[in-house]
């Protein structure tokens, strides 16, 4: 086993991969960048490095500085999280010319699946379903994409090979647009990934993303976890992921996961890996990629099959160990919901918001987990994305998964930046949602933010914490100076709220707006 791990990531996962080696005895090692440098992550850590300014480009995306602080540190393997490096072949590379321990896939697998045209290819060969398309587009040969088109029909996707995160994809109804769209996709994918090469792909209206966890060990063996749910996107990023799926049948559940086991057997994989895919109203369901790394909503697999540790597994597998029971049943045992906090304003467009947290109450109770890099006094930097957070909750039924995310969304408060809750909130009491009756393009189709009324329940968390932002600040409490207990904090809250109209009725369930003057 590993004496000392680098987690090559920053933020949650960081403190997540953490968390791991310090029940597995292994120290770790924090990268961090100049913002980071107060950063929990660096906090929890036994040893950490500075590896440059704010920008990942100058950063967290240098592998020549990632080499350099593990050299340092003595670290003997690398964990890379998700984002950053963790799919990138050449820093693999870096790591094992350096006599270090990558723990994810091996270099020629990951660019076997790292391009999406190369995984298309390998996963035809496989006998693994793909979406209909034409993988050998050129930018140049507009005639060539035009009957391709023609061959595929329309509606259709121009998507690129490279990254992921929903970059350079382009939604086309009509042939006149496929010149243009082509263009869009392929500048977005070199400015994101530096490469420029696109595909076309049959867009499947009204389909699900359901995606299969597998580790995949040194002999051979590879254990599927059965499906996760993923179909809540906002221009094609994740906001709501759930295991089971509502619209997996046990039979469905097997004939995925046999898929994705034969991709990962088809070119070699090892470790952690995400096999994607999109599923019709039928249940015919076709190869979408592969994520060559640990995905942001591996927790909610993690709860319902027993509270199994994926990054301890991740870790096992590259320190050599055969992964555990390959051949276990793949039938979930309750349900898992997660939804992801992240910095911005759902009633301004979901525009970025960052800044300091002044205040901060952490959810708790019966199956409940908040993944977060949170915590008061956090400056929350503006050069990384806006996750903030990850809240999952595990129930025995979705019923009441439902139920308890409810709650534990109403019991965290955030100070400061304003965050996506209340849309979680509002997404979370949707007929569509609770009955099951969503797709990929459901939520941008179908779902409208609700606005925020004076008798608004939602009300409730905005005044907790502009209350208590309030008073942390020095606002108008005009309370006696020095420190003061919790309790003496939410009593000048009260009275702070109290003076602007609002009252008291039972505890905070029954925060109320009155009539008085503000």
């Amino acid at each position: 086993m590993f004496k000392r791990i680098l987690i090559a990531n920053r933020g949650e996962i960081a403190l997540r991969v953490q968390r791991t080696c310090r029940e597995l005895g292994i120290e770790t090692v924090a990268v961090y960048s100049e913002p980071d440098r107060n950063a929990l992550h660096v906090r929890n850590a036994d040893h950490a490095v500075c590896i440059g300014p704010g920008p990942a480009l100058e950063s967290y995306l240098v592998i020549e500085k990632i080499i350099a602080a593990a050299k340092a540190t003595g670290a003997d393997a690398i964990h890379p999280g998700y984002g950053f490096l963790s799919e990138t072949a050449t820093f693999v590379e870096a790591c094992v010319e350096a006599g270090i321990t990558f723990i994810g896939p091996p270099a020629d697998a990951m660019r076997a699946l790292g391009g999406k045209v190369s995984g298309r290819k390998l996963m035809e060969a496989a006998g693994v379903p793909i979406v209909p398309g034409a993988n050998d587009i050129s930018l140049d040969d507009f005639e060539t994409a035009h009957r391709e088109a023609a061959r595929i029909g329309y509606p259709l996707l121009v998507k690129a090979s490279a990254g992921g995160g929903g970059r350079g994809i382009r939604l086309v109804e009509r042939d006149e647009d496929l010149e243009n769209a082509m263009r869009g996709s392929a500048g977005e994918a070199a400015t994101s990934f530096k490469d420029a090469t696109i595909f076309l792909e049959k867009y499947v209206s009204s389909a699900r993303h359901i995606e299969v966890q597998l580790i995949a060990d040194n002999f051979g063996n590879v254990r599927a976890f059965g499906e996760r749910e993923c179909s809540i996107q906002r221009r094609n990023q994740k906001l709501l992921e759930e295991a089971p799926s509502i619209a997996v049948t046990p039979e469905i559940r097997k004939r995925l996961c046999d898929a994705a086991i034969a991709a990962a057997k088809s070119c070699g994989y090892r470790n952690a890996g995400t096999v994607e895919f999109l599923m019709d109203q039928e249940g015919n369901f076709y190869f979408l990629e592969v994520n060559a790394r640990l995905q942001v909503e591996h927790p909610v697999t993690e709860l319902v099959f027993g509270g199994v540790d994926l990054v301890a597994m991740q870790i096992a597998v590259a320190a050599g160990e055969p992964v555990p029971d390959p051949d276990a049943p793949v039938e979930p045992i309750g349900w898992a919901i997660e939804c992801r906090i992240n910095g911005e304003d759902p009633f301004n467009n979901f525009a970025p918001s960052v800044g300091l947290i002044d205040f901060l109450q952490m959810p708790a109770g019966p199956g409940t987990r908040f993944d977060t890099m949170l915590f008061e006094g956090l400056d929350v930097p503006v050069f990384y994305d806006s996750l903030l957070g990850k809240l999952i909750v595990f129930a025995e039924t979705r019923e009441r998964a439902v139920q308890r995310m409810k709650r534990a969304l109403r019991d965290l408060i955030v100070s400061g930046p304003q965050t996506n809750i209340p849309f979680h909130l509002a997404l979370l009491e949707h007929p569509d949602f609770l009955s099951g009756n969503f797709s990929t393009g459901w939520l941008e189709k179908s779902f409208t933010m609700p606005e925020l009324t004076d008798d608004d329940p939602r009300l409730e968390q905005a005044l907790i914490a502009g209350a208590v932002a309030a008073h942390l600040i020095g606002g108008d409490v005009g309370e006696a100076q020095g420190p003061s207990s919790s309790l003496k904090r939410w009593t000048q809250a009260s009275r702070l709220l109290s003076r602007r109209g609002i009252r008291i009725e039972g505890g905070t369930r029954g925060w109320r707006r009155g009539i008085g003057s503000r």
